[in-house]
């Protein structure tokens, strides 16, 4: 598949966006998204290896763990900040900076899912320059969308 996600314009130097239509319907793609358990098969930073503890489905305020790896393993406890069932999702750690999904039916069996990486939410959005954030994560926004249709489309997920 030579499939590409869509770099979007968000007007914000603390803000990254990438969109892609996926051939399946909005609540099957957000019951992958809303399972922590599920991140790690369509994540596209390489960074996320699995979920620690928390909950197998997510709601808002709800606080999940991830085994990380960015040359060494590490572990983020995260909390959902911004949820509206089967449309959008948001979390954020320690720093606050969010990760957000948001997902537009465009027919029952057609979803245009945008990820976005917020930084402007961070304690100290300008600190994330130093460990290049915004424009690695504008890398990891699109291929993790590319990896979330190809599953969806694939017959991969569990929902």
């Amino acid at each position: 598949m030579n499939e590409r996600a869509e770099i979007l314009a968000t007007g914000s130097r603390w803000v990254r966006s990438a969109r892609i239509v996926i051939n399946a319907p909005a609540g099957q793609i957000f019951d992958i998204v809303a399972n922590p358990g599920e991140h790690h098969r369509f994540d596209g930073s390489g960074m996320v290896q699995g979920a620690l503890n928390g909950p197998e489905r997510l709601g808002l305020g709800s606080r999940f763990g991830m085994g990380m790896r960015y040359g060494l393993p590490y572990r983020t406890n995260n909390t959902v900040v911004e949820f509206e069932e089967g449309r959008r999702i948001a979390w954020c750690h320690f720093n606050h900076h969010r990760w957000r999904y948001e997902l537009e039916p465009l027919d029952a069996n057609t979803t245009a899912v945008t990820e976005t990486f917020d930084g402007s939410t961070a304690r100290f959005p300008p600190a994330l320059l130093l460990i290049n954030a915004y424009e690695g994560n504008q890398v990891a926004v699109a291929k993790t969308l590319v990896r979330l249709k190809v599953l969806m489309e694939s017959g991969g997920s569990s929902g």
